[in-house]
């Protein structure tokens, strides 16, 4: 009996083709080389790579265009000399105002202060060219008043004994944009002699203008 023999594997045309293209030798099982010409490109991007170096951090925000806009001005008394400055600083919500007068500004106890609606102080005997409070929708003065307050409306501040003030108040009137104090023709921070008392009308009994800050 003859010794059995192993048949011969007929390649399909399909097959035949697929080695072809694939430049495959036709003992090379087609599953190798598709891996291993999927496996090429992943190899090749891979050797591109510094393995000891770590991937880049992305770049850090800033906090640049949410920071404070700030704003320092000198107050002058109605003999047009300088006794102190205000510092102003504009945030998102409303802004923060320090006042630091020297001994001999004020005279000693409550004063009223208001933002006003033009920049104005050139006239130092009654500061009358800085106008009205900045009132843009016509309210009630008076930070207690129920129809109030103005826009102009501030809590008092208080002057020491040697007539030094160092006081710091905030309001929701903004330093600059739509309906800022910075606008076209600026405002005036003006000091009065009497205490404000929030209330009455115009002024809550404020009474005359003793000092006067631009605001441009």
């Amino acid at each position: 009996m003859r010794g059995a023999t192993t048949p011969a594997i007929r390649r399909l045309p399909l097959v035949r083709s697929l080695d072809r293209a694939l430049g495959r030798s036709p003992g090379l099982p087609l599953a190798a080389t598709l891996l291993g010409l999927l496996a090429g490109p992943a190899l090749a991007q891979d050797a591109g790579k510094d393995p000891g170096k770590e991937p880049a951090a992305p770049p850090a925000k800033t906090d640049a265009a949410s920071a404070p806009q700030t704003y320092e001005s000198t107050i002058t008394n109605s003999k047009g000399e300088t006794i102190g400055k205000i510092m102003i600083r504009d945030g998102a919500n409303s802004l923060v105002m320090r006042l630091a007068i020297q001994a001999g500004g004020l005279p000693p106890g409550w004063h009223g202060i208001h933002f006003h609606a033009v920049g104005d102080c050139s006239d130092t005997e009654k500061f009358e060219k800085s106008k009205a409070h900045v009132n843009h929708d016509q309210s009630k003065h008076g930070l207690l008043n129920p129809d109030g307050p103005d826009e102009g409306d501030l809590p008092n501040v208080y002057a020491n004994a040697d007539g030094s003030v160092n006081a710091e108040v905030s309001s929701e009137t903004p330093l600059t944009g739509e309906g800022g104090l910075r606008d076209g023709d600026g405002s005036a921070l003006i000091i009065h002699a009497n205490e404000d008392d929030h209330t009455s009308q115009p002024i809550g009994g404020a009474g005359s203008r003793i000092a006067c800050a631009v605001i441009k």
